[in-house]
């Protein structure tokens, strides 16, 4: 399990992190020409600007794609991604100016650090400063600074999430790239062995898993929304798809991460795939989509593996 989303042509990824009131965002900034989609199956999402990733909109280029904590309060640091980028020049062209068009979507870690400070435009901008081509932080950076797994039974019984990323490679110089943030209501599967790596514990002193889908089984349910969820995924690609075929394979990415987190989808997540293809090669869209499923799931379990605690949760290397 090597290899980053910016291995793929063109894509770079910036972090900007609050390491005292544990938010923060990240960027994908994307080469020209870049076409894209997105697919939502979490029942909490909080997201900007997704119309432009539809079906029949008029825009079909994208420029970047934010990620940020703070709920839907982080949504406003992507007017500093859009400032960044209309210095650039880059955008879509309404003859007075360039309006970039910059999709967004929201973590929930409200929780766990200062909740009254959230990611805004300062940091959007500063992610986008930082934003490189020839590698990507992991672990608890960026949007996943604040991110953690396994709240069945609150945040003092969670694990401490973060971001991750892979690339592999297909037929014919294909390349499949993703970056991922684990924010998980449930818990994480070892991507090799199956067994539960970050989640539920039976205490807050505990190294013990619980299995949250074991106890809904058992019809032990949470009712209310009160902790940190959503895992978003970014899957970026040099294969040529139109808008729709990146639809096709945001879905076929879903199955990434329900392979890897348990309960996936539920109420209390946002859950979202996004699908980046600046065109260079012909693949099959099926190559494409299981590729892209294989990349989600490495990137969710250097996710875990590389996050940090940062002193208020147990991180993965805290439970070995």
């Amino acid at each position: 399990m090597t290899g980053t989303i910016t291995q793929v042509p063109g894509f770079a990824v910036g972090h900007a992190s609050d390491f005292k009131n544990l938010t923060g965002c990240t960027v994908i900034l994307c080469p020209p020409g870049t076409v894209g989609s997105v697919d939502i199956r979490g029942s909490a999402a909080g997201t900007r600007q997704l119309d432009a990733l539809m079906g029949y909109h008029i825009v079909n280029e994208i420029q970047a794609i934010f990620l940020a904590g703070g709920s839907a309060f982080g949504l406003d640091a992507a007017g500093g991604v859009m400032e960044y980028l209309e210095e650039q020049g880059r955008g879509f062209d309404v003859t007075i100016t360039r309006v970039p068009i910059v999709p967004t979507a929201v973590i929930f870690d409200l929780s766990l650090g200062n909740c009254r400070v959230r990611p805004d435009r300062a940091m959007g901008y500063a992610a986008c400063q930082q934003a490189r081509s020839d590698g990507v932080a992991e672990g608890s950076v960026g949007v996943g600074t604040g991110a953690s797994v396994g709240k069945f039974h609150g945040i003092a019984q969670a694990v401490k999430g973060g971001v991750g990323t892979s690339c592999v490679a297909g037929p014919g110089g294909l390349l499949v790239g993703a970056l991922v943030v684990v924010n998980a209501f449930g818990d994480v599967l070892d991507y090799a062995s199956g067994r539960i790596i970050a989640g539920a514990r039976t205490s807050p002193d505990s190294q013990e898993f619980v299995g949250a889908a074991d106890l809904i089984r058992q019809g032990v349910v949470r009712h209310a929304f009160s902790e940190p969820n959503t895992t978003l995924g970014v899957i970026a690609t040099n294969a040529r798809l139109t808008r729709e075929q990146a639809q096709k394979i945001a879905q076929m990415g879903h199955n990434g991460l329900a392979k890897s987190i348990t309960p996936v989808h539920t109420l209390f997540d946002g859950d979202a795939v996004f699908v980046l293809a600046h065109p260079e090669v012909a693949a099959d869209l099926h190559v494409v989509g299981l590729l892209g499923e294989e990349a989600l799931r490495q990137a969710i379990d250097r996710a875990i593996k590389q996050a940090h605690g940062l002193g208020v949760l147990p991180a993965y290397q805290d439970l070995l």
